[in-house]
């Protein structure tokens, strides 16, 4: 058996533990075929094999991000306005009026990201997108996807008048006299999207294509699609058949409040048994626990300690939850929470310790994504449940969203337990790092950077780090982004190391992580991307 591909002249670090380094890697029909010496590898493969040269660089496996929305938001990215580093009112106004003149066929205006950090129904009302687009719908999502804010024209299309009761884990934003301003969260953005014209199936579809080329320009070769329907499952299969994908997508299935036991179970064993491709599958179960801090959804256990008080409950009822843990949890699905507040994570780890006595331990390797504030008696929960924190670690920096809205909320005692990914290291659990893009930047050297330094890239390195006694290692952050990753995806049979029989699923970078100032991480750029083998992505600088 003759190999397809080698790389040679190389700084591979394979992660594994048996043979950690090696200069030289074969493939055959996309797995790795032998591992050793240049001209060990050169020997096996003849003349045959195409070559790739590293130059002496350092190659690591694929990097995997385990909690991404790569359908939804290449579709925004791809088609919608990017509101992304605007910082004041009119900066928003300019570039949203912009947009419109330029697509002036658009029946809808939509746009994303938004910093709720800064923009709120403080001052971003309907009155203030009808200044620059008063005659077509605009519908603008924050940065997190918890809120969106809504023109009136857009109102008027969908109904949203007074009469307008907020839906069931959703909330209209209103004036004093009860009229909506056009500000929406959490399910009232859903409440909305039923109320507007479908998106195209094409949209989706190149939406996806572009999430996948970004995803292999970062050094991706593997997400988890952190919520698919069955839409998501319908493009999802049409590019696969079609241009082909280009990561493996693992995904996970939303299941809602609204949900029985049966019906849920059904429907995501559906989706299982039909997307089982080696690009394509469905192993997990999508639960929202409670929201965000920044619109004052996210649930916890003592009442916010800012000036406006108040609290948020779980969005599901907790026996409730707990029956469906232990449903989906028996049938071998895995559970990815998404939690924010310390009261929803300690729901989350109640509903999956049940289920773990009901149903026996197994290597289930359930996630708790985001997991902003955790009680410190909850840390140790982790690694004895058998329960790994999904983290997005960019977002453990000072900046205003941590320090003008979760700080205050979360009050003096629980202020130091935000973002606590050292301690839950220290305590057993192993961590899967993600980017939840397009809620923030995909780029793993930009998030490792801040895992590592707790300040954001670009900052000099005396700005104030947050809570720098959390810090994670770069080797942690390399784990969380292959082995843990590919654990978390529940691929590591085939991925997340570079090992005889696995996928060749690898990159090469232009700088040595291991050799470099950790405030250099953020500047590494990827030179080649190569998945089953094959070229993905190539840097237009690299001639290997």
């Amino acid at each position: 058996m003759k190999p397809e591909m080698i790389v040679i002249n190389a700084d591979i670090r394979t992660m594994d533990p048996l043979k950690p380094r090696v200069e030289a890697l074969a493939s055959h029909q996309g797995r790795v075929l032998a591992l050793g010496s240049t001209a060990e590898i050169r020997a096996l493969a003849g003349k045959g094999a195409r070559v790739v040269d590293a130059g002496g660089r350092l190659v690591l496996p694929g990097f995997q991000d385990t909690h991404i929305h790569m359908q939804d938001s290449g579709t925004r990215h791809a088609l919608d306005v990017d509101l992304a580093g605007v910082r004041k009112i009119e900066e928003l106004q300019a570039k949203l009026k912009d947009f419109a003149e330029a697509n002036p066929k658009r029946d809808w205006v939509k746009g994303h990201g938004w910093y709720s950090g800064i923009f709120g129904e403080h001052n971003l009302t309907r009155q203030v997108l009808d200044a620059v687009v008063p005659d077509r719908p605009v519908l603008l999502y924050s940065s997190d996807y918890h809120s969106a804010a809504m023109n009136t024209k857009a109102c008027e299309r969908i109904g949203l008048d007074r009469s307008v009761q907020d839906p069931e884990n959703g909330r209209f934003a209103r004036d004093k006299t009860g009229v909506p301003t056009g500000m929406l969260h959490e399910l009232a953005i859903e409440w909305a999207r039923e109320r507007m014209p479908e998106t195209p199936d094409s949209d989706w579809e190149a939406g996806v294509r572009f999430g996948q080329a970004l995803c292999n320009r970062n050094g991706f070769t593997g997400v988890l699609d952190a919520l698919v329907t069955e839409r998501h499952l319908r493009i999802y299969r049409a590019v696969e058949k079609s241009t082909g994908l280009t990561v493996r997508v693992a995904s996970t299935a939303l299941v809602e409040p609204t949900d029985t036991v049966e019906g849920a179970l059904a429907r995501i064993e559906g989706f299982r048994r039909d997307c089982s491709s080696p690009m394509l599958k469905v192993h997990s179960a999508k639960f929202f626990l409670d929201g965000v801090l920044e619109n004052r959804t996210a649930a916890m256990i003592e009442d916010y300690h800012d000036a406006e008080g108040g609290n948020a409950p779980v969005m599901f009822g907790e026996n409730h939850l707990r029956e469906l843990f232990i449903a989906f949890d028996a049938a071998r699905f895995q559970i990815h929470c998404h939690v924010i507040g310390d009261k929803a994570v300690r729901v989350a780890l109640d509903g999956l310790e049940a289920a773990r006595e009901v149903n026996g331990a197994w290597p289930s390797l359930h996630q708790l994504a985001h997991v902003q504030c955790i009680d410190p008696d909850d840390i140790p929960r982790f690694a004895k449940l058998g329960i790994m924190p999904n983290i997005q670690a960019l977002w453990a920096r000072n900046e205003p969203s941590v320090t003008d809205v979760a700080v205050p909320i979360a009050g003096p005692r629980m202020a130091r337990w935000i973002y606590p990914f050292r301690s839950l290291i220290d305590a057993g659990a192993s961590c899967a790092l993600s980017s939840d893009w397009g809620v923030s930047t995909l780029n793993p050297f930009h998030i490792m950077q801040t895992a590592i330094t707790r300040q954001p890239p670009g900052k000099p390195k005396d700005y104030p780090p947050f809570l720098p006694e959390e810090r994670m290692t770069l080797d942690e952050c390399i784990k969380g982004y292959t082995v843990n990753a590919a654990a978390a995806a529940w691929r590591s049979a085939d991925t997340g190391s570079l090992e005889q029989g696995k996928y060749a699923d690898l990159i090469i970078l232009d700088r040595d992580l291991l050799a470099i100032d950790p405030y250099d991480i953020a500047d590494t750029q990827v030179m080649l991307t190569l998945l089953g083998g094959r070229e993905v992505y190539r840097h237009e600088e690299f001639g290997g």
